[in-house]
């Protein structure tokens, strides 16, 4: 007798549900949409999505739908051409409230909506948009780290009171390669600070020397602490990246790392490519610093340098201000900032992380009355000509005070910085509340894909797999006849199974993916002819059909196993190293292994077993 376990039953009927419940969004499509939300990230609500519906109407943009999603009003459009209208009538007419994003809507009804369930989304190269690939500058990373030590060791031999005469940074191609040199007065003992900073500082390598200034002391990183910085600057960039990107309100946006030392972006449905470039490219950050109050600014312009303990800066204004070389707070140690508008004009409200607030409070606690400016650093690249008329990329490094204000009183992780314009402040405001760059990152490769190649694909790609499966469904019905007929059915609930597993996890569908997905077909109907193979020569060989049915499921259960685990592990070693189209293909090649051996081995011996199974009297088979 041929049976089946309740549960399993049970089991299957269970997973093929959920699998069209989650598969049941990607069979409605989807409608050109743009993303609003507001600047300063407050949730939009009801009455904003009146708004913004009442704005539209007036402008006579036709619209066909609005929603309320994760915070931001979606509005639905029939074409792309009503979409990028839109885009530009709200830009234009309420840029200085809201921030917009091209994106897609799902014309799913709206109860799966609001139960959370979503397409799967779809890549770069199925969708349209704008691709970008950065370099990251990992020398860069090692200098600001050499940079941080430089400030350390003045804050460390200030706490102790040992005199210092002057702390000095040097990179990889200096006299001392990715090093800090301090140098202390003539005549001073070098022992004290030697002994400090090898006490503290366990991760350098110390040694004394002696300049023409006085005695020194050099610090020194190993090869493995660069190349550890380096791999530092790669991921720390990707974050950052991402954050931004989540900032702009870019939907299902990809950001990976491409190589040693490149990062590639990939933002769908974006074609307002310069200000995202500018915005995802620029290396910005801040720095808090005393002013210096004792020396003279004129005598610094006069001898063109500042004096020792000092840096000379200019201002939005393009005047000298002369500030202290101790930097109290980085934009490292910032946790939050908001642009927001107040009586003093616009304002971006900070607040600090515990350390840079503890730090901050010390300050303001000695330096009552006393002014501190705020320094905005950015580092840009552009071309120039060498001696020999070719471009080759020059780096710039801007560094302006955007603020010059005295310490009415005694505050810590939480202040405002004003004198900014309103375009300024929502800038700063983003790039500090994303994070800081770790390294210096520039665009070496752009490319801007329409949506229209986008939508060929798709056409495409979907007829390819309808044919394939047609051909393959046309095949398993006129050799195995009604055992084909369950072929079919089991390939269909695979596609309906990969599809809502990818669905459910948010991985994107490329090209190569549904190139993962024919595949998979194939895949899929390789373990449907091994057990029927099997079941036929059982057959030959005399044995009843019902006993016939459960040896073949039995015996072709090791030849299932060992293929399909074999390229399971090619799929999972693609996923883990690949990049770009060879990820998206390893993806959906992996998880459509998983779905295939569920329903080759369980789904169909469910199927076939309904069928066939129990206390009926078979005598023959239909295959």
């Amino acid at each position: 007798m041929l049976e089946f376990a309740r549960w399993k039953y049970w089991l299957v009927a269970a997973v093929l549900l959920v699998a069209f419940v989650f598969a049941l969004p990607n069979f409605f499509g989807e409608d050109p949409a743009l993303q609003v939300a507001r600047k300063d990230r407050s949730t939009m609500d009801a009455v904003a999505q009146k708004s913004v519906e009442a704005f539209l109407q007036e402008r006579q943009v036709p619209f066909s739908k609005t929603f309320v999603d994760a915070g931001r009003v979606m509005v639905r459009f029939a074409d792309v051409g009503d979409q990028l209208q839109a885009r530009d009538a709200v830009n234009d007419g309420l840029g200085q409230e809201y921030i917009t994003a091209l994106s897609f809507a799902p014309r799913a009804p709206e109860f799966l909506r609001k139960v959370g369930l979503r397409p799967m989304p779809l890549g770069l190269d199925l969708r349209g948009g704008l691709y970008l690939l950065f370099q990251v500058d990992v020398n860069g990373a090692v200098e600001q780290l050499l940079s941080n030590y430089e400030q350390d060791f003045r804050r460390a031999l200030r706490e102790q009171e040992i005199p210092v005469g002057d702390v000095t940074t040097f990179t990889a191609n200096s006299e001392i390669p990715n090093g800090v040199r301090v140098v202390l007065p003539r005549g001073a003992d070098a022992g004290p600070a030697f002994k400090l900073l090898e006490e503290r500082f366990t991760d350098l390598s110390f040694k004394r020397n002696d300049t023409d200034s006085g005695p020194s002391i050099e610090a020194l990183m190993t090869d493995e602490q660069v190349r550890m910085r380096q791999n530092y600057a790669i991921q720390q960039n990707i974050t950052t990246l991402r954050n931004r990107v989540n900032e702009l309100g870019v939907s299902e946006p990809l950001v990976q790392r491409q190589g040693p030392e490149r990062i590639a972006v990939q933002l769908p449905g974006v074609q307002n490519s310069a200000d995202v470039k500018d915005l995802l490219s620029k290396v910005a950050t801040l720095e808090f610093r005393m002013a210096d109050e004792t020396n003279s600014i004129a005598d610094a312009v006069g001898r063109g340098r500042a004096p020792l303990g000092s840096k000379l800066y200019r201002d939005k204004n393009q005047q000298p201000v002369l500030l202290k070389r101790e930097i109290i707070v980085t934009g490292d140690q910032l946790t939050d900032a908001t642009s927001t508008s107040t009586q003093d004009g616009p304002t971006v409200s900070v607040r600090l992380s515990a350390q840079g607030g503890e730090q901050m409070l010390q300050n303001t606690r000695a330096n009552v009355g006393r002014r501190m400016g705020v320094v905005f650093i950015e580092i840009t690249r552009e071309m120039q000509k060498n001696l020999a008329g070719e471009l080759v990329p020059r780096e710039i490094k801007s560094e302006k005070v955007i603020s010059l204000a005295t310490i009415q009183g005694v505050f810590s992780n939480q202040f405002q910085i004003t004198g900014l314009s309103t375009a300024e402040a929502r800038d700063l405001a983003l790039l500090l509340r994303a994070g800081a760059l770790a390294a210096p990152i520039f665009i070496v490769e752009e490319r801007a894909i329409g949506p229209s190649l986008g939508k060929q694909n798709i056409e495409q790609g979907v007829r390819a797999l309808m044919i394939g499966m047609a051909v393959v469904f046309l095949f398993m019905v006129v050799y195995y006849k009604g055992f084909g007929l369950v072929a079919c059915a089991v390939l269909l609930a695979n596609v309906v199974l990969l599809a809502a597993l990818l669905s459910g996890l948010g991985a994107a569908l490329s090209l190569p993916g549904i190139a993962g997905i024919i595949l998979t077909v194939g895949m899929a109907v390789d373990a449907n002819i091994l057990i029927y193979e099997r079941i036929r020569e059982e057959l030959r060989n005399g044995n009843s059909p019902q006993s016939s049915i459960r040896a073949g499921f039995e015996k072709a259960l090791s030849s299932i196993a060992d293929a399909n685990i074999t390229t399971l592990i090619a799929g999972v070693v693609l996923w883990i190293f690949g990049t770009g189209a060879i990820r998206g293909f390893a993806v959906v090649l992996t998880l459509g292994i998983i779905t295939s051996m569920f329903t080759a081995l369980l789904g169909a011996r469910a199927l076939i077993t309904l069928v066939y199974g129990g206390k009926r009297k078979v005598a023959s088979l239909s295959i």
